[in-house]
């Protein structure tokens, strides 16, 4: 609701919109630079400073601050995680990926590619981003750190892989892009046009990236003498589950068929309305807590340690996070990007990148199918007719900027990966999707927003 207003703001807030957008901006510099210096939980800073913004700033009520707190968000993380907290405690998901490891010992470097595609194709299957997270990111990561492969790059092979599979046309996200393309007076079959080359640009985007990725790191390894050392590593078949890993094993399952099974009889059976009903009333996260306490029940884990395993500083600091992003959303910070966008003293050529660029800046730190896609496709039509542009080629490059930023620590896939790891190794895979993820992410999207420019303006 917040979003569309603002996007529907008359022209004279404009001049307020710009410096609100650029306090904004200010604001969450100063929190990642001061988190990064002194370790205060990032969150933290941006809850102070979303109170300071938007009370004193922009005349919000406290009431008003603290709803913009990202329930969803929040509620997703924590119950996921604490789902597979019980698998972490107990040994499950150390068997698993043991297992796994065993099966797959002879693909070494062409792991994250594997999971890369397996996400893929489950995602695209209906199972939604966060149900393949939660399904292959904690295993995906402790098979990599045991063969002594980059952690990141399972983490990144995995969300990338999620969203592929999620921008297929009949998968959550190509639903919704369809949905927006229409409710901008577009045609069932145009709108099924776009949403089909987003899910090529960005499959093809993130399989280059991936690939790229596993070569340089392979290449760091062989010139470190890591490689070497990699290779003498014995893996060793792991022992039989016991009865408390056999119950949790037993409840994944029951995780994986309630995510996928109604999705799939869904897109096979749409006519049926049991199955969308079915479909819609299956929610992945609420699913996780009734798993959690089920298994606890059975005497599975500890109830304490399960919670303690819980990342409360994580889900702190991407709360806080996107709490300041809507209360720069509340200021005008998307609509004042959106009406600098639409003029036309940019030259056309810059266009698609800018989009991008734009895009990504905004999703790095809030969601791209809740807010980004919401506020920026609506101009698209407009700048394409002005700069005369493909607007197929505007919207393909708008989603792969913003959805190249969900390896950011402060997006769910980026903070999920980061919960997913070792409590010792959280600080170190922060820094490498600060640093690494998000920069390799964002500037692949930018150069193929460049290529794509070229040939198809």
């Amino acid at each position: 609701m917040i979003a569309a207003s603002i996007v529907a703001a008359d022209a004279p807030t404009q001049s307020g919109s710009l410096a609100h957008t650029l306090l904004i901006a200010l604001a969450i510099v100063i929190s990642i630079g001061v988190s990064y210096r002194t370790k205060i939980n990032t969150g933290l800073l941006a809850i102070a400073f979303s109170y300071l913004i938007g009370v004193f700033v922009l005349g919000l009520t406290p009431k008003d601050v603290t709803a913009m707190w990202p329930v969803t968000i929040f509620f997703t993380i924590f119950a996921v995680t604490l789902f597979f907290s019980v698998a972490i405690e107990n040994g499950t998901l150390e068997k698993i990926s043991g297992l796994m490891l065993f099966r797959s010992r002879g693909l070494a470097w062409g792991l994250a590619v594997v999971f890369f595609l397996t996400a893929a194709v489950v995602a695209a299957l209906g199972a939604g981003f966060y149900a393949v997270m939660v399904f292959l990111a904690p295993a995906a990561l402790v098979i990599c750190t045991q063969v002594k492969i980059e952690p990141l790059l399972a983490g990144v092979g995995v969300i990338v892989g999620a969203q592929v599979g999620s921008n297929f046309m009949t998968s959550l996200n190509g639903i919704v892009f369809k949905g927006l393309f229409e409710k901008l007076g577009y045609s069932s079959s145009r709108a099924f046009s776009f949403s089909f080359w987003i899910f090529v640009a960005y499959l093809v985007l993130g399989l280059l990236v991936i690939t790229g990725l596993t070569l340089v790191y392979r290449r760091r390894a062989i010139r470190s003498g890591a490689e070497a050392q990699r290779e003498r590593i014995e893996v060793v078949k792991p022992e039989p589950f016991d009865r408390a890993q056999r119950m949790t094993l037993a409840l994944i399952a029951v995780f994986l068929l309630l995510a996928l099974v109604p999705s799939i009889l869904h897109v096979l059976f749409p006519s049926v309305d049991i199955f969308g009903t079915w479909t819609g009333n299956v929610d992945p996260p609420l699913v996780s807590v009734l798993l959690t306490v089920v298994a606890l029940l059975m005497g599975a884990a500890d109830n304490r340690r399960v919670i303690e395993r819980v990342p409360w500083h994580i889900l702190i600091m991407i709360s806080g996070m996107g709490m300041l992003i809507q209360v720069g959303v509340a200021g005008g910070a998307i609509n004042q990007l959106a009406h600098w966008l639409s003029k036309d003293h940019i030259p056309s050529y810059l266009i698609p990148v800018l989009l991008a660029l734009v895009a990504a800046v905004i999703t790095a730190f809030s969601s791209y199918i809740g807010v980004t896609a919401p506020a920026l496709f609506p101009i698209v039509p407009t700048i394409a007719a002005i700069a005369h542009l493909n607007p197929t080629l505007l919207f393909v490059c708008t989603t792969i900027g913003g959805l190249s930023m969900a390896v950011s620590p402060y997006s769910e896939g980026g903070a999920m990966v980061m919960s997913f790891s070792p409590p010792e190794k959280q600080d170190a895979m922060y820094r490498k999707e600060l640093t690494v993820g998000l920069p390799v992410m964002g500037g692949a999207a930018v150069v193929m927003s460049l290529v794509l420019t070229v040939f198809f303006h």
